[in-house]
């Protein structure tokens, strides 16, 4: 599968600082979007599993959601939104692993 490398914010290990990173994204897929992250929210829950308090942190690992941003790239199965859109990511994503057409 086709990958490509990003600059991300995130740890290798449960007891480094959070630094920049370059992590491998898949390529998109039909019902997916690509947004240019402008703005990020980073809440306890994120900063627990970034040192891996539950115990169930899978390193590297980027912390963050609620995401806001523009859309860079669309899937072939997407119908309302466009390059140049506006999108927001919220806290619960891939939860059912069942997305409408966007």
């Amino acid at each position: 599968m086709e990958t490509t490398n990003v600059k991300a914010f995130g740890k290798d290990a449960a007891t480094v600082p959070i630094k920049e990173m370059n992590i491998q994204r898949r390529a998109l897929m039909a019902k997916y979007i690509e947004i240019e992250i402008m703005f990020c929210g980073i809440c306890h829950s994120d900063l627990h599993t970034t040192r891996n308090d539950w115990g169930f942190t899978t390193y590297p690992v980027v912390p963050g959601h609620e995401i806001v941003g523009r859309v860079t790239k669309v899937g072939e199965g997407i119908n309302k939104l466009k390059v140049g859109d506006y999108a927001g990511v919220g806290c619960l994503v891939d939860v059912c692993r069942n997305i409408r057409n966007a």
